[in-house]
């Protein structure tokens, strides 16, 4: 989300843009492929109308009602890039008690601030396949959110879904599926709103790939061209998921969508965001991705973030003083910024936000205690900007926690893991990840280096380490029969290679937000490729030279090749310990030495070569220098396991897959029908009232300076030098097929957030007994797959994960019941021509298959819907 500021552009922002004339950067967008459209739908549906948000509508109401114009477009518009604490900020209507609303980073934690809790990331998350984990974290990233005062938590992070593997900021996600992907953020969402503080899922949508998102006075950002039940069934899933849960805030990706910016896209926010899914809440535009004024408020956005044009820290803006004038001009209707503002003040009344919620004690831009208010004016006032109020509390354990827990062991020939604590051989560490940065943990801003422990990816989404609990350091605090060698390169000397000892080599993969190159890669692993970083294949393999055991431990941002090694003999252990935040060290010893049975499983899968993934989910660049690039999702469903699995590609290591110390069974599986299952969903419910306001222009003094105003250089503001000179625009070149009136039909999939509320409706249970058949203590995760009739007109994956249950830790011979359940959305696909989910065959389930394993590829038992179970 970190914005990029351009140099050398002087010549490209000579005015303020107006209000009243097309403020699109570029006046024409360039040609999506044929198939590929951006349907207009226009007006945008006003909020309000689902009962379990009435009582906060109708507290904004009351409020919205009395407020002056200038007091709305405050409350809808960022003060600037610098202007205030946050990394957003926006303005305030004090006189009806509502303050600044305060956006913070990150999805992992409190960014940019002192006494916090480094949090792993979501691929680390997705990686435990703990729901109790899942919502465990997002309290307590919560909790640390409003300890700080910030009102916004910029998270949780579901676009990207993982599509690309080479893609920069796959690891905020929680892995390369839909409902893994859904059933983390959505238990994420509950548990951050659980403390008053509201989530933000984002970045909606098809942001697949770092290079050439994002718009520059060159170039356009690329165009995501994906088709209808792509969208439905794999891209828009868990941001639906999130809707369901009553998510509070969306973020607009950068990217083009199907040949309109997103955040201006009226068929992507107002249509099936507002309209099909039911969203109450308000979206905001990503940091500096609006590209125009009337488009994306007519669009269907809401707050416009930071509140700058393209080029900050001029003073300029597409909204704040511009959406003043456009409503005393008539060219943004005025129910368009009511809603606005009756969506952001609702949310603010939802999460409790009008009862002694804090204020920001921080500053996202120093780490001083008194510093400017406002760093981006020429001249601020100054004073305590920093109060380093500690929010970790008890923390670092749900951190620990989640960092233990998803560690995933992939490979462990001979039972060579656990080590013994009483090691009687030596063991020869090497690798630079294995310690802290020496440098400074966060002596790098933004994380944008990959120096020592590699704990978080890079950009926007990442937070300060408070400490790094590194792996040498707990690795010789329990045996001290160790050598460490801080290097990516063998030693030529001083290795003291003696029979039977054991070697660890620990390699890395780093990525991140584009803003930031590091090591050549913009974001997205284009130098680096899927390969280990630092020379990590030939150290290892240097190492397997001597040793002839050796332990290979990797903390990577997702799937890297490992043919150049996986298979040799003195490759013992392939261990994964994704990115563990803060708590990289004693979580690692408890599963190297036994405390633990490692229980992770892989988010995604892992190939063993490039070319094993479609060509389409290849990163893209412009087919001409400075054309628009045309990013077209043509695998359509296919992607990761789906794509393997039907063209019959065998993975190194497949999704879901983790290995542990101890065996497990499954026995006693059934599928209890719940309720009667039916083709489609019934008629949608009707939308209740939504809140109506007077629809006369508000008089122009309004926005006008008040007397004796002080005003802040650079900051963003709703005033106007004379309102009353504004006058009705009436030839203002509205976009292609804008209507102010009436209403769009009521989409047959919509009626309640989420959707249709048949879709969530829970049509059959799946019981099964899981039982530690081996010798240790260990966790299992039951996954469920489900295979769709065939012969059915649709063309569907092999298999798809629609639910998982993680048991306790399991004594041996000890066992447990879990259950999953299938919802007519997990059985249903989507039928374009209908714009609706429909489940296939008889529509009663019959035809579907069932089938629970380890992994997608270690399938133990099917079972029929309305049949019997059985070994696969």
């Amino acid at each position: 989300m970190r914005l990029q500021i351009w140099g050398a552009v002087g010549s490209f922002v000579l005015a303020a843009p107006s209000y009243a004339h097309p403020a699109d950067t570029f006046e024409a967008r360039a040609d999506v492929p044929a198939g590929y459209v951006a349907k207009a739908y226009y007006p945008s549906p006003p909020g309000g109308w689902v009962s379990t948000w009435t009582e906060a509508y109708e507290k904004a109401r009351i409020v919205v009602a009395n407020m002056t114009l200038a007091e709305k477009v405050n409350l809808t518009s960022g003060t600037g890039y610098f202007m205030g604490r946050c990394i957003g900020n926006t303005g305030s209507a004090l006189r009806h008690g509502i303050p600044q609303i305060c956006l913070q980073d990150s999805a992992l934690g409190v960014a940019s601030t002192d006494n916090n809790t480094a949090f792993p990331p979501g691929i680390t998350v997705g990686a435990t396949f703990d729901k109790d984990l899942f919502y465990a974290r997002g309290a307590a990233i919560g909790a640390e959110f409003r300890g700080k005062g910030a009102n916004v938590h910029l998270g949780p992070t579901v676009g990207p879904l993982g599509r690309k593997p080479r893609a920069g900021r796959n690891w905020e996600g929680f892995g390369a599926d839909p409902s893994l992907q859904g059933i983390a953020a959505a238990a994420h969402i509950r548990g951050v709103q659980d403390q008053g503080v509201i989530a933000t899922v984002k970045h909606l949508i098809g942001n697949e790939q770092e290079q050439y998102r994002m718009a520059n006075p060159f170039q356009m950002a690329l165009s995501a061209n994906i088709d209808d039940r792509t969208l439905h069934e794999l891209y828009l899933w868990p941001f639906a998921e999130a809707v369901r849960v009553g998510v509070g805030a969306v973020m607009t990706s950068y990217n083009d969508v199907n040949g309109s910016q997103a955040g201006q896209n009226s068929f992507l926010i107002s249509g099936i965001l507002k309209d099909e899914l039911g969203f109450q809440g308000f979206a905001m535009c990503d940091w500096i991705s609006q590209q125009s004024g009337v488009a994306p408020a007519l669009g269907g956005l809401d707050m416009a973030m930071p509140g700058d044009t393209q080029v900050p820290l001029l003073g300029f803006s597409y909204w704040n003083y511009e959406l003043s004038r456009s409503i005393l001009n008539g060219t943004v209707p005025l129910p368009r910024l009511n809603d606005m503002v009756t969506r952001i003040v609702a949310t603010w009344y939802k999460m409790g936000q009008d009862q002694d919620y804090p204020e920001p004690n921080y500053s996202s831009w120093t780490s001083d205690t008194v510093g400017p208010y406002y760093p981006g004016a020429l001249i601020s006032p100054t004073g305590v900007v920093n109060e380093h109020v500690n929010v970790q509390d008890n923390h670092a354990e749900v951190a620990r926690n989640v960092a233990r827990d998803s560690i995933t062991l992939l490979k462990n020939a001979n039972g060579t893991l656990p080590l013994s604590k009483s090691l009687a051989e030596t063991l020869h560490v090497f690798g630079t990840d294995q310690a802290k940065n020496s440098d400074g943990i966060n002596s790098c801003g933004n994380r944008a280096c990959n120096k020592g422990t590699l704990g978080m990816g890079w950009g926007s989404g990442v937070a300060n380490f408070p400490y790094i609990d590194d792996p040498i350091t707990a690795i010789k605090a329990i045996t001290s029969n160790v050598k460490s060698y801080g290097t990516d390169t063998y030693p030529l000397l001083g290795v003291d290679e003696s029979e039977g000892d054991i070697a660890m080599v620990f390699i890395t993969s780093d990525s991140g937000e584009n803003s930031f190159t590091v090591e050549g890669n913009p974001g997205d692993r284009t130098v680096s490729g899927l390969n280990a970083w630092h020379n990590g294949n030939t150290l290892v393999k240097e190492v397997a030279k001597r040793f002839d055991a050796v332990i290979v431990v990797a903390h990577t941002v997702g799937p890297i090749l490992m043919e150049e090694w996986a298979d040799l003999e003195q490759v013992k252990s392939i261990v994964f310990a994704h990115l563990p935040g803060q708590e990289a060290g004693s979580t690692l010893t408890d599963i190297l030495f036994g405390d633990v049975s490692p229980s992770g499983h892989i988010p995604y899968s892992i190939v063993k070569s490039e070319d094993d993934y479609p060509e389409s989910t290849q990163l893209v660049a412009p087919v001409v220098t400075l054309s628009q690039v045309q990013d077209t999702f043509s695998e359509g469903l296919y992607v990761d396991y789906r794509y393997l699995q039907a063209n019959n590609v065998t993975p190194r290591y497949p999704f879901g897959h983790g290995l542990s110390y101890t065996n497990f069974s499954l026995s006693d599986t059934s599928v209890t029908e719940l309720q009667p299952l039916t083709i489609s969903p019934g008629p949608r419910p009707n939308k209740l009232q939504t809140p109506s306001y007077s629809t006369s222009i508000p008089p122009a003094n309004e926005v006008a300076w008040p007397k004796g105003f002080e005003r802040v250089s650079r900051y963003l503001y709703p005033y106007l030098d004379n309102p009353e000179a504004v006058k009705p625009n009436g030839s203002y070149p509205y976009p292609a097929g804008y209507r102010a009136s009436p209403a769009q039909p009521l989409p047959p999939a919509g009626g309640n957030e989420g959707g249709h509320p048949d879709l969530f409706v829970e049509h059959f249970s799946i019981a099964t007994t899981v039982e530690n058949t081996g010798a240790k203590s260990g966790r299992a995760v039951a996954q469920l797959y489900l295979e769709y009739p065939q012969a059915s007109g649709f063309d569907t994956p092999k298999l798809q994960l629609r639910d998982f249950a993680k048991t306790k830790a399991l004594a041996p011979g000890e066992s447990e019941d879990v259950e999953m359940v299938l919802r007519r959305k997990d059985l249903s696909v989507w039928d374009v021509r209908a714009q609706q989910w429909r489940v296939l065959g008889l529509g009663d389930g019959s035809g579907y298959s069932v089938k629970i394993g380890w992994s997608v590829e270690d399938i133990q038992v099917s079972c029929g819907i309305g049949g019997d179970c059985g070994g696969a």
